[in-house]
């Protein structure tokens, strides 16, 4: 099913310019350079993924997300920011509001275009219905874990972080960050929670050798990472 990209950006010859590259590139494009036409026709129409620029007419990049993120029908689309900002800080709060991914101006076309790739994959496993890293293997649509094709069981708390880990391979994340992700914010899990289910996990997945993937960071928290370390 061709997907459908919605291209917030006030500049209009890289809005063009945007349009054009997804057009070639396979997608539809639906286009807003302010925030309430891009909030009418996030509430009008189907979009599988939204390019938003953080500096826009009518509101932000990070008010958009927000008014995403609390909206019940709405919160599932993943988000790429676009923007000029490169100091941490904007990054960190970027990821905060909801954004799934970060890009930096100017970009290329290029990385953009695998980035969104990339993360289409990860939203829509119907299109790609095995995530592999190594030898380990989920399918997203019947929550299965398979090493070299073998299937392992695991818990729903343990598939959840791995699952989540996976989508997002060699990013560290800390335990608050695992636990709004895991559990949410409407429950009370401390950080000891979050290493007995790493834990777990890793126990879990010791007879296929992949455990080492589950990778503490000291001081940061957890990543997937696909080069083990002996």
């Amino acid at each position: 099913m061709q997907k459908i990209i919605l291209i917030v950006e006030d500049d209009d010859a890289l809005r063009q310019m945007l349009v054009m590259l997804m057009q070639s590139s396979g997608f539809a494009v639906l286009e807003a350079r302010d925030q309430p036409t891009a909030l009418a026709i996030l509430n009008a129409q189907t979009v599988h993924l939204a390019l938003i620029d953080w500096m826009i007419p009518g509101g932000s990049g990070i008010s958009l997300i927000k008014q995403l993120r609390k909206d019940e029908n709405l919160k599932h689309i993943p988000v790429i920011m676009l923007t000029a900002k490169t100091a941490e800080d904007d990054q960190v709060q970027g990821f905060d509001v909801g954004a799934d991914d970060y890009v930096t101006k100017p970009f290329s076309n290029k990385q953009l275009l695998v980035r969104i790739k990339a993360l289409l994959r990860r939203i829509y496993p119907e299109d790609q219905p095995r995530l592999m890293i190594n030898n380990l293997a989920i399918d997203e649509a019947s929550h299965r874990v398979f090493i070299d094709d073998q299937e392992v069981e695991l818990g729903p708390t343990e598939y959840k972080l791995l699952s989540f880990l996976m989508q997002r391979a060699e990013r560290v994340f800390s335990r608050d960050q695992l636990i709004d992700h895991i559990w949410g914010n409407d429950v009370y899990i401390d950080d000891r929670t979050v290493d007995v289910h790493i834990g777990r996990l890793r126990k879990q997945l010791e007879k296929g050798g992949v455990a080492k993937m589950i990778q503490t960071v000291r001081g940061a928290g957890y990543r997937l990472s696909a080069q083990v370390k002996e």
